[in-house]
């Protein structure tokens, strides 16, 4: 009797450290696939174990989305109308930047992500994308704050910084040089504009 029960100690410890180690192995994986998303879900989520699982989740549905690549020819045409977008900045940075938003989305469509609430294309993005789905949430709240008046020009500036990162990870390899960054002009008082 005292056999089968040192016998199912061990068993017990084993299976913890088996479960352990994998456990271990699926955090590495999804830190190393999600970046730094991996630790913005954890704040989001409040524990590594809630935040890997919507983290799973997020992966699951975007692998039955579809995703496709862009055709040369659809890459060329968003390309070149983000510089058209990137010229507009420096004569009007705020319909520059509502301009910029639009364009990302649609991208997205053309790739296949559905382009409905923001916090689900959000999710969405991150799966393939996730070096860059910070700058568009940065982008997008600073997009946020300038429909309340609230965004300087150098807030819009940034804002077309960060969705130029998305937009070009989007078009995906091969896509055109990145454009230089917008300007931010001086005034004849020296303040920024």
């Amino acid at each position: 009797m005292m056999r089968w029960g040192r016998a199912g100690a061990v068993a017990v410890v084993i299976v913890a450290l088996v479960w352990m180690m994998l456990s271990r192995r699926r955090s590495d994986q999804l830190r190393k696939r999600f970046g730094s998303e991996y630790d913005h879900a954890i704040r989001t989520e409040g524990n590594a174990r809630r935040a890997e699982r919507e983290l799973e989740l997020r992966a699951k549905r975007v692998e039955a989305l579809h995703i496709r690549p862009l055709g040369s020819e659809d890459a060329a045409r968003f390309d070149a109308s983000w510089r058209a977008v990137q010229a507009r900045f420096v004569d009007e940075p705020k319909g520059a930047v509502t301009e910029a938003d639009r364009l990302v989305g649609e991208v997205m469509a053309a790739r296949g992500y559905p382009v409905g609430d923001f916090e689900q294309r959000v999710a969405d993005i991150s799966v393939d994308h996730p070096d860059v789905v910070m700058n568009y949430r940065a982008a997008r709240d600073i997009a946020v704050s300038h429909s309340r008046g609230q965004a300087t020009t150098e807030d819009l500036r940034q804002a077309m910084v960060h969705y130029r990162s998305l937009f070009r990870d989007l078009l995906g390899p091969g896509a055109a040089a990145p454009a230089p960054e917008p300007h931010v002009h001086a005034t004849s008082e020296g303040r920024r504009q």
